[in-house]
């Protein structure tokens, strides 16, 4: 099976002077981003020397394509998960404008309501959320997911991933994920949410549509 080694993205040097998650978080938790990237190479390299007899011994309890199929999985939700979650960060925080903030009212109500919602979704997570555009919906709605390889709502596309697990906040804040959760509201590059929403939207720009997945 042939693939092609990935390599970690370089993110926007503004994530190392955020306010309240601190330099050292940020330096730790990109070590454990390259940690994904990384292994995810190694399964792949090893996927593509299984054998002939290692098929044959496909499992469902267990075996070597059992295995390493669902490591494949946990490893690309990491590094993806990773790179939204980072390329999102180093903002100024506030509120979105435009087509974005529209939605996030239509959907939630208001832009508190939103954050309200977020947060809760965050507290109850054991992994991540993500913010995700529904096209069979037309709506967003936050999803929980309890691991890196939970993201399994088809049809959806994430605009932005805020991480859950310990080692995102364990460093600043302690148990008080609450405090770190605002922290990474505060510190939202929300003009990068608004450029990906406008993409996959379909929309021209111009406060007009064209193609089937317009935000209604």
């Amino acid at each position: 099976m042939a693939f092609s080694k990935i390599s970690p993205i370089e993110f926007s040097q503004t994530i190392h002077k955020m306010d309240g998650i601190s330099p050292k978080t940020v330096e730790e938790h990109l070590k454990l981003y390259t940690g994904y990237v990384n292994k995810y190479n190694e399964i792949n390299e090893k996927l593509s020397a299984l054998t002939d007899e290692d098929y044959m011994k496909a499992n469902q309890i267990y075996s070597v394509v059992r295995e390493l199929k669902v490591e494949l999985s946990f490893a690309w939700g990491g590094v993806i998960n990773h790179e939204l979650y980072f390329s999102r960060l180093g903002g100024k925080g506030g509120t979105p404008e435009g087509a974005l903030l529209q939605q996030i009212e239509k959907d939630f109500g208001s832009f508190e309501s939103f954050q309200k919602d977020l947060k809760a979704s965050a507290i109850a997570a054991r992994g991540w959320v993500w913010t995700a555009w529904n096209f069979h919906e037309n709506r967003l709605i936050n999803y929980v997911g309890d691991s890196q390889n939970t993201f399994l709502v088809w049809g959806v596309e994430p605009l932005l991933a805020l991480d859950t697990y310990e080692h995102a906040y364990f460093i600043d804040f302690g148990a008080n994920r609450g405090a770190y959760i605002d922290a990474f509201m505060n510190n939202l590059d929300w003009k990068v949410v608004e450029d990906h929403f406008m993409e996959i939207g379909g929309c021209c720009g111009e406060g007009e549509c064209c193609g089937g997945s317009c935000h209604k």
